[in-house]
């Protein structure tokens, strides 16, 4: 598999992103992650979407490190500072979620998770917690899906999907400011460009919107029916934390909140004033109710 690795000096002086870098390799690649705060205290596990990256994150780790967690936010195979093949066709969904769960259970041997998932870190991190539920103590899907290839994503996904395959350019930290509300400065969206210094780097990043499970025939829906089979058996608790100004995911929600047991009577928030990258718009916000929920469910 040929693959190309972003120059490091892309990621010096990035704003309010100063954690130490970590790497694995995985299936020949080099993936890096964010570890930060204890090594023995139980992980808080940030899963980021497309076509962003752990620097989504920035805001929250250091909420997180505070309340004496450990926070942990790899960065996708394709994506941040981990390696990118360089074909739309080395990438698929079930190589994702592998990917993700040799680092991070191989590698890492995570257990007593609090998974935090936003976008396609749902799609990922929500299939591990249904393939491997005993690795999890808790759930908080935020802005995302566990799509079954029956639910209508809406024109606003559609056209997305047809941007990521026709659009010469795909500006990465244009797109991220197109699905936020707050004004991104000059800074954070070159921080959000710096892991593709040209287009041979955003393979995965184009190749994403064409993964989601959109219809009974793709090769994804066996395995992610199988997960919501254990997700509708799942008593851990479950809260979800979606914006009010995602367009895309918001139908997923409800799903979350009477399918899963453990959603039961957890208290679920709208957060106000976020876009799909509710990290971004309300991010110190989104990580106190995690604490909250973790300190309450401890």
């Amino acid at each position: 598999m040929d693959f190309v690795r972003t120059p490091d000096e892309r990621f010096a002086h990035l704003p309010d992103y100063d954690f130490a870098p970590h790497y694995a390799e995985v299936d020949g690649l080099r993936v890096h992650y964010v570890d930060e705060g204890p090594r023995d205290a139980a992980p808080v596990l940030l899963m980021h979407g497309e076509p962003s990256w752990s620097f989504l994150y920035r805001k929250m780790i250091p909420i997180f490190v505070g309340a004496g967690h450990r926070a942990i936010a790899p960065d996708l195979v394709g994506f941040g500072r981990s390696d990118k093949p360089v074909r739309q066709e080395d990438y698929s969904y079930a190589r994702h979620v592998e990917w993700m769960r040799a680092l991070l259970f191989d590698v890492l041997d995570l257990r007593d998770i609090t998974l935090v998932c936003q976008d396609w870190g749902g799609l990922i991190g929500l299939r591990l917690a249904g393939e491997h539920p005993d690795r999890f103590a808790r759930l908080v899907p935020a802005n995302t899906a566990l799509p079954e290839g029956h639910q209508s994503l809406g024109p606003a996904f559609d056209a997305w999907r047809k941007f990521s395959q026709e659009s010469p350019d795909f500006p990465v930290g244009a797109i991220l400011q197109t699905a936020t509300v707050s004004e991104l400065s000059p800074e954070v969206m070159a921080a959000y460009d710096a892991p593709f210094p040209s287009a041979e780097f955003k393979a995965g990043a184009r190749r994403f919107p064409m993964l989601v499970p959109v219809s009974d025939g793709d090769p994804a829906v066996p395995a992610n029916r199988a997960a919501w089979k254990v997700l509708e058996r799942f008593e851990k608790p479950v809260m979800t934390a979606f914006s009010d100004g995602d367009p895309i995911t918001g139908a997923a929600r409800p799903g979350f909140e009477t399918r899963i047991p453990g959603a039961q009577g957890q208290p679920h928030a709208i957060l106000k004033g976020g876009g799909h990258f509710l990290q971004e718009d309300v991010g110190p916000q989104l990580a106190a109710l995690v604490n909250d929920f973790i300190a309450r469910t401890s």
